[in-house]
């Protein structure tokens, strides 16, 4: 059982990285690509339709990662308390910036949280690369340590590229030549390296802090009837706004 949550946990991680991936690189290029209002437009468009569905596992792995290694959870609180903080404040804005964008007209009001959507989705690329090398050290290392800053950029420059892979894919035109689903699956796949990478060199450590045989029983009973519907949700969610199904409508509340 404790290897059957331990790969669950990791698909779950790994499908943030691909999925939440591409929309917070989206936010990364709105400044490299959306050099009109118009442009910035459309590249909200192309994500919003999935971002609430992909930051369902964001959940999912929060849930996972007290549920199943819950001695853990001091120590990536404890040891990762300001990237912690800073990469729910990341999320926070960013999420705030692409509900107020369109709450009022003027160019320096969208302008403004359109930044904010790029400064949130910045802080939390680089969070989580920082936060991954903090996990593969056991949280015993420095949170300036050089190595765990490179992987910091190292995420936000992969997410980046899943970013413009996404919208050469969903909206041609805004990221130069046209994109395969295929290359988009490619892309998503090399943006969850770094995730699969440090859970499998961290395998030893996590298995040790598993949650008794019953915690993960129950676990299962609770957790595991519901996974069917949240992949029936994220097929719906890309079967509907696959490219030329809405590629350019903005819902309402973006």
């Amino acid at each position: 059982m404790e290897l059957i949550w331990f790969a669950c946990f990791t698909l779950l991680l790994a499908g943030y990285f691909a999925l939440e991936g591409f929309d917070l690189g989206v936010g990364l290029l709105l400044p490299v690509l959306g050099r009109s209002v118009s442009g910035r437009d459309r590249m909200v468009a192309a994500m919003a339709p999935f971002v609430l569905a992909n930051e369902v596992w964001l959940v999912a792995v929060a849930g996972a990662l007290f549920g199943v290694y819950p001695s853990l959870e001091g120590e990536v609180l404890f040891g990762l308390y300001p990237v912690v903080v800073a990469m729910l404040l990341s999320w926070i804005l960013r999420d705030t910036g692409l509900w107020f964008r369109r709450r009022a007209e003027g160019s320096a009001w969208r302008g403004f949280w359109d930044l904010m959507i790029t400064v949130g989705s910045l802080g939390l690329s680089f969070g989580w690369g920082v936060a991954l090398y903090a996990a593969a050290t056991g949280f015993g290392s420095s949170l300036l340590n050089p190595v765990g800053l490179m992987l910091g950029v190292v995420v936000t420059l992969l997410f980046a590229f899943h970013g413009w892979t996404f919208l050469a894919w969903r909206s041609p035109g805004l990221a130069g030549a046209t994109r395969s689903g295929r290359a988009l699956a490619v892309s998503g796949a090399v943006a969850a390296l770094p995730a699969v990478g440090v859970l499998l060199g961290s395998m030893p450590y996590l298995l040790e802090h598993t949650a008794p045989a019953a915690t993960l029983n129950v676990l299962s009973v609770m957790a595991l009837p519901f996974a069917p519907i949240v992949v029936a949700a994220q097929v719906w969610v890309w079967r509907t706004f696959r490219p030329g199904k809405n590629a350019v409508r903005i819902p309402s509340f973006f």
